[in-house]
């Protein structure tokens, strides 16, 4: 296969971020030469080992220039858009990168004759919302879709992996606050998925290399409370804090205020998210549009957490196992 794949140039804009380099990783081993596309190709010197000499080039494209992202897809066999943002910053808009951003990669794609264009989106698209993340999102889906004819449209839970926004994010909160928010109460239900399943599912969808044009929803194994991520974290770095039920409206009060801060650790619009669950629907699994149904067995939480997790402990790698949390 790596033999065949050597001849095939994928391009994966947005690929030096935290999902796109196990997605890197996941076609360097099937052999497909890579080219990621991102704003500062100086600071991608990371991805090159994945690969053999040659096989992984970072160059220069930002989704709000498309000459550049028409470099980038020129030769392209199949064009991968992972970009996006979390809050609204500068030229980094929702609007700009998830909306104009989608429009102009799928373009890119379609102008470079590129037999595959698959989108990175996320679960919950295709419900009611008030959250402008989310809108955006589904716009910038539509927008795929419409630029793209059989743009295949990646829609995954919550990642989680070594480099994640979310056990990192509360494990280091832990350290230092003596109280870890439950906004909403903790009720909000999510089905993490492994990065590298992630990665793993559009590797897949490479290999069969068919514009297909549908929807996956990819989630892990296992349905978690927002409660439960909490304790989880608490009870894999070994500490002990006050779990505080936090009202969505008291929350959305102080995402107001934290979102006036160059690098918000809440905004009000995150708040907004907690309000629906994260799951994949039923639908989706049985139409086989899951990890289930491209043969991919979902890693849970557990087998992969506690190694990466283990350095917030008082003690770090040194600490005993199964030691209750202080």
């Amino acid at each position: 296969m790596a033999g065949n794949n050597s001849e095939k140039l994928i391009t994966v804009v947005g690929g030096s971020g935290f999902v796109g380099r196990h997605v890197v990783r996941s076609l360097a081993k099937r052999g497909y030469r890579i080219r990621v596309a991102c704003r500062r190709p100086d600071l991608a010197g990371h991805l090159v080992p994945l690969g053999v000499p040659g096989q992984i080039v970072p160059v220069q494209a930002n989704v709000r220039y498309p000459a550049s992202l028409a470099a980038a897809c020129a030769g392209a066999f199949a064009v991968i858009n992972l970009t996006a943002v979390f809050s609204n910053a500068g030229g980094q808009t929702f609007e700009a990168v998830h909306e104009f951003g989608a429009t102009a990669i799928a373009g890119a794609a379609k102008a470079a004759k590129a037999q595959l264009f698959i989108h990175m989106s996320g679960l919950g698209t295709d419900k009611p919302t008030t959250s402008v993340y989310v809108k955006s999102r589904a716009k910038g889906e539509a927008n795929a879709a419409a630029g793209f004819p059989g743009a295949i449209i990646m829609r995954p839970s919550v990642v989680f992996g070594p480099e994640d926004r979310l056990f990192n994010k509360f494990a280091v909160m832990a350290r230092f606050s003596p109280v870890l928010p439950l906004i909403g109460g903790g009720e909000t239900k999510f089905q993490p998925v492994f990065v590298g399943d992630v990665a793993e599912a559009i590797a897949t969808l490479v290999d069969r290399g068919v514009a297909d044009g549908k929807v996956y929803e990819l989630g892990g194994p296992e349905v978690m409370s927002f409660k439960q991520i909490l304790q989880y974290v608490l009870e894999t770095v070994q500490r002990k804090r006050l779990l505080l039920p936090i009202p969505f409206g008291v929350a959305s009060l102080m995402g107001i205020i934290a979102g006036l801060l160059p690098n918000p650790a809440l905004t009000a619009d995150q708040v907004e998210l907690l309000k629906s669950d994260n799951l994949v629907d039923a639908k989706a699994q049985t139409e086989g549009r899951t990890l289930a149904g491209l043969g991919i067995a979902a890693r849970s939480v557990e087998t992969i957490v506690p190694s990466y997790l283990y350095r917030f402990r008082k003690a770090g790698q040194f600490s005993l196992p199964n030691v209750k949390p202080e």
